[in-house]
C-alpha cells in the first residue's frame, strides 16, 4: 500500500469500521480522519459556548473513593517529545460502539450512567471462582498516575494520564491455576441503558483477551482514573485494562467478568472480522490494515500527523514478548 506524506490524507486510505457499519445500511454517520481537524477547530468554540464541559470530565464513580484522587504522577512514563492531549477533547471523541459509533456523540450519552453497585465475576481457571466489589478493587494496590501514549487501529492517537495500578496486582489477587496461559475479559451488557447492544450483528457483550505474560508487563494497567479523577464512563467506567504498546481495542472499558483459561479464547473484533483485525493486535507501522496504512498517525490534541512508532514507542519494553510475526 503508497503512503500518503501530504498533510491531507485521502479518505479511502482511513476508512474505518464504520465504513461496514454504513455497508450494512445502518445509516451511521461517523468522524473520518479526514475531517479530524475540522472537528478539533470548532470543538472548544463549542464546548467554551454550549456545552458544560464539567459533564464532560465528572468521575462515573462520583464521590466513592474521592480521597484516592488525585494519584502521585510516576516518573518511570515518559511522552517526551510529545505533549499531554487537553481534557477537552479527550473526553469527548471517544469509541465506544456500545453507546454509539459517532466518536463526538459517545460522553453525551454516556452522562449519568449509573456504575455504583459493580461487580467483576473471577472465573475459569483459578484456585477459587469469587466475585470482587469494584471497591475492593479500586483499593487493591496503591494508585499512580502514569502517563501513555494511546493509539487507535483507526490511526489517530492521543497521550493520557491514566491513573491504576498494574494489572499483575489483580491477577495475583486473583491467583490463576499454573495452567492458566490467557486472561479473558467481558465487559457490560445493558441493552436498556447500550443501545449499540441492540445491533445483533455484533457478538455483545464485548470481550478480549491477553496472553497472560503480556498482561503481567509492567506496562499493563488497571485504570480507574484520567486526568486526576475518576474515569468518566465514555473512559470505561468504573474500570478498564489499558495495555499501551497495542491497539486501542486491545484496552476493554467497564469490565464485569475475568476468566483464566489455558486454550487462547477468542475477542471480539478478531470473532466479528478476523481477516482484519488479529488476537495480539500489536502496534505495527509496517504491518497494514486491509484497508488502510498504519505507517501514520493523527494527534487529535494537534491534528498533526507523524509517523507511527513500533509497539506505540515501547518496543524496548515489550519486543522480548515477541517474535515479530504476531497478528
Amino acid at each position: 500500500m503508497v503512503q500518503d506524506q501530504s498533510s491531507s490524507t485521502p479518505e479511502g486510505h482511513y476508512l474505518d469500521r464504520r465504513t461496514i457499519i454504513r455497508g450494512m445500511g445502518l445509516g451511521v454517520v461517523g468522524l473520518s480522519t479526514l475531517g479530524l481537524v475540522n472537528w478539533l477547530s470548532g470543538m472548544s468554540g463549542t464546548l467554551a459556548g454550549q456545552v458544560d464541559t464539567s459533564e464532560a470530565f465528572r468521575a462515573a464513580i462520583g464521590d466513592l473513593g474521592k480521597e484516592l484522587f488525585p494519584a502521585k504522577r510516576s516518573e518511570k512514563y515518559t511522552i517526551e517529545p510529545r505533549t499531554l492531549t487537553p481534557e477537552k477533547i479527550a473526553s469527548v471523541y471517544n469509541n465506544f460502539y456500545e453507546f454509539t459509533t459517532k466518536k463526538s456523540g459517545v460522553w453525551r450519552m454516556a452522562r449519568n450512567f449509573k456504575v455504583d453497585p459493580w461487580k467483576i465475576e473471577i472465573a475459569g481457571d483459578v484456585e477459587k471462582p469469587f466475585t470482587l466489589d469494584f471497591e475492593d478493587l479500586l483499593k487493591l494496590a496503591p494508585l499512580e498516575e502514569r502517563v501513555y501514549r494511546f493509539r487507535c487501529v483507526e490511526t489517530w492517537a492521543m497521550q493520557v494520564p491514566w491513573i491504576g495500578y498494574p494489572l499483575s496486582k489483580l491477577i495475583d489477587r486473583c491467583k490463576p491455576l499454573g495452567k492458566a496461559k490467557y486472561i479473558r475479559f467481558v465487559t457490560i451488557l445493558d441493552e436498556d441503558r447500550l443501545p449499540g447492544q441492540m445491533d445483533k450483528q455484533w457478538p455483545w457483550p464485548y470481550f478480549e483477551a491477553l496472553r497472560l505474560d503480556e498482561a503481567r508487563h509492567d506496562l499493563a494497567m488497571v485504570c480507574v482514573g484520567i486526568f486526576g479523577h475518576g474515569l468518566p464512563m465514555q473512559h470505561g467506567a468504573p474500570w478498564r485494562v489499558v495495555v499501551p504498546w497495542k491497539y486501542g481495542y486491545k484496552s476493554p472499558k467497564s469490565i464485569v467478568r475475568i476468566e483464566f483459561t489455558e486454550k487462547r479464547p477468542g475477542t471480539f473484533w478478531n470473532q466479528a472480522l478476523p481477516r482484519e483485525y488479529g488476537f495480539f493486535s500489536n502496534v505495527d507501522p509496517s504491518k497494514p490494515h486491509p484497508r488502510w496504512s498504519q505507517a501514520m498517525e493523527r494527534d487529535i490534541g494537534t491534528g498533526r500527523r507523524r509517523a507511527t512508532l513500533l509497539y506505540n514507542g515501547y518496543a524496548e519494553q515489550v519486543a522480548g514478548l515477541y517474535t515479530g510475526k504476531e497478528i
